[in-house]
Formats: C-alpha cells, structure tokens, sequence
C-alpha cells in the first residue's frame, strides 16, 4: 500500500468510529430525554441517525476494505446489497435533511399555525414519501444490474459494467442526482432563506427597541451600552451562521461526489482514483458532521447528554463506594482479632 492508500485508510477508519460514537449518543439523547421525544422534528432527527449509522456499518467498512485489498470485499450478493443500502441510504438522509428544513420553515414563517401545519401524522407521511423517494432508484438499479464494486471509488455502488447500458446509465445516473442532491439543495436554499428573511426582519425589529432604550437611558455605564451593543451584532449574526451551517456542510460533503459522479460519465476527462476516494469520504463525512449540526451542539441535546453522562459518573462512584464500604467491612473483624 502507498502512502495515500494508507491515509486514505486511516481517514475511513476515523470518519467510521466518529460516526458511530456520534450517531449513538444523538439515539442514547432521543431515547432518554421525554421532551425531544415530543418535538416533531426529532422523527426527522431519528431517520437521519439511522440512515448514518447504518452507513458507517455497511458501506464504511467495505470501502476500507477495499482500499485496503484493491478489489471488490465480500461476493457479488454481498456488494449488491451494500450497493442497494448505500444508493438508499444518502438519498434518504438528503431528504431528511430537506423535511427538517421544511419544518424549521413552517415553524418561524408560520409559528401560529405551525403545530396544525407539522403533526406527527405529517411528519409520518413526510418521512414515507423519503423511504418511497429513496428506495425507488436502487430497487431499478438493482432490477437492471447497475449495483457493483466501483474502483474508482473502492465502494460498492451504482455501477454498469455493460457498454451497451451506457446511454441508460447516464440517463439514470443524472435524473437519480437531479431528485437527490439536487432537490434536496433547492429546498434546503428556498427554505432557509425565507428563515434567515424573518430573521433578519425580527432582528432589525429589536434593534430598534434596543437602540430607542439606550437612547432614553442617558445615565447608561457605557460598559452597560457596550455589552447590548455587542449583542445585538451577535444576533446579527447568528441565524447566518446556522443557515451557512447548514447549507455549506451539505454542499461541502455530497458536491464534490456527486460532480465526480457526472464527471466520470463522460469518456472524456479522466478522473484520478485518489480524488474518487477522498470525494467518497467528504459524502461518508456527512454522517459525521449531521450528529454536531442538527443535534449534539443545540442546548437540549447538549443538556441531554451532560446528564447522561453524569448520571453514568455518579452511579459508577456510587458502585465504587459501595465496594469500598464492603472489603473495609471485611476488613474490620480481622482488625479486631
């Protein structure tokens, strides 16, 4: 193995473990926590932990494997299925990442009605129109023989090995892309605009009523008027830099692969299978950076988490304590004779 092979290697082994501990904590979160469980958009939250997890422990390690082994890991039976999971998986999480954006849209555009408009009822037919949506491309993939082990990307995939398929493939290839990635961004774009809009209308609206109250209090500690001041630009601020969150991990992740994926299409540019790789772990990354984005770094979940965790600390100082307890009983009647 080169030097790239091995870091390439090591990259898939750490994007792996990362997003298993990641993923689990955001299930361990929504399992304990009542509250996160009622909230409507923990459905979406859940969909999208089980479509990374299930892609760290599918389609993760045989890609390591083949990077690893240069050739296709496990028999044609095994890669289509992992080939399936995968085509369905990333389309599903996409979607997901959609649903959630249409629901924070419903809740700031439309915070009145928003608990008529997104019920669990909605968010259950929302969530069957993403599984119908994304097990329809690798149920034809797999019916047409288009799932196979891809070298350029050491995974297993859609992939037609047949010349006289070309024309389909590319065909099926460009419209699958168009209702994935690019619906997905279209809607992710549309909708957190029109979020960070009324926000920006919400925060000129307290600054307003912020600089008329600095105005009035004349006798104000300038340290006083620095610090509202300081806030107000954070607020400024903030939205923007959720929304770029948002849209920017997911164009970050899934562009460089789904392009590459066009790219290849064509005969004409050729495309090194180092970058085939690395664009395969930037869209394996997704499922390490949704965890952080979406759920651990919000105030509920990190609140969740913390207490999960210290209710683990005590419980092991408490079993600590009672051991200790115990062998210094022991220990007593031998003291005494």
């Amino acid at each position: 193995m080169s030097i790239w092979e091995l870091l390439l290697a090591f990259v898939v082994v750490v994007l792996m473990l990362v997003a298993l501990l990641a993923n689990v904590l955001v299930l361990m979160c929504f399992l304990y926590s009542a509250d996160i469980r009622k909230q409507v958009p923990g459905l979406f939250i859940l969909n999208l932990t089980f479509c990374n997890l299930l892609m760290a422990v599918s389609s993760m390690p045989l890609t390591l494997a083949g990077i690893i082994y240069k050739s296709q890991p496990g028999g044609d039976q095994v890669c289509q299925v992992v080939g399936f999971l995968e085509t369905f998986l990333t389309t599903n999480s996409m979607l997901s990442m959609a649903a959630l954006s249409i629901d924070r849209w419903i809740a700031v555009v439309f915070p009145l009605s928003y608990h008529s408009k997104m019920r669990y009822r909605d968010a259950a037919l929302i969530l069957s129109y993403t599984w119908l949506h994304s097990a329809s491309f690798p149920i034809v993939a797999a019916s047409l023989s288009w799932l196979g082990f891809h070298h350029l990307y050491a995974s297993c995939t859609l992939y037609s090995k047949r010349p006289e398929d070309r024309t389909q493939f590319v065909i099926f290839t460009g419209v699958f892309h168009a209702l994935s990635f690019l619906l997905s961004l279209v809607v992710l774009c549309f909708t957190y605009l029109k979020v960070l809009k009324v926000a920006r209308f919400h925060c000129k609206r307290i600054d307003v009523i912020t600089m008329q109250t600095l105005v009035l209090l004349v006798d104000i500690h300038p340290s006083v008027r620095e610090r509202c001041l300081e806030e107000q630009r954070r607020r400024r601020q903030r939205a923007t830099k959720k929304i770029s969150t948002f849209i920017g991990t997911f164009i970050l992740c899934f562009a460089p692969y789904v392009i590459t994926r066009l790219v290849e299409l064509s005969s004409v540019v050729h495309i090194n299978s180092h970058w085939g790789i690395i664009s395969k772990c930037l869209a394996y990354s997704k499922a390490v950076s949704d965890p952080f984005v979406y759920s651990l770094l919000r105030h509920q979940y990190k609140k969740t988490w913390k207490d999960i965790i210290n209710k683990i600390l005590k419980r092991s100082s408490i079993n600590s304590s009672a051991l200790a307890g115990e062998s210094h009983n022991r220990n007593l009647p031998q003291l005494n004779e």
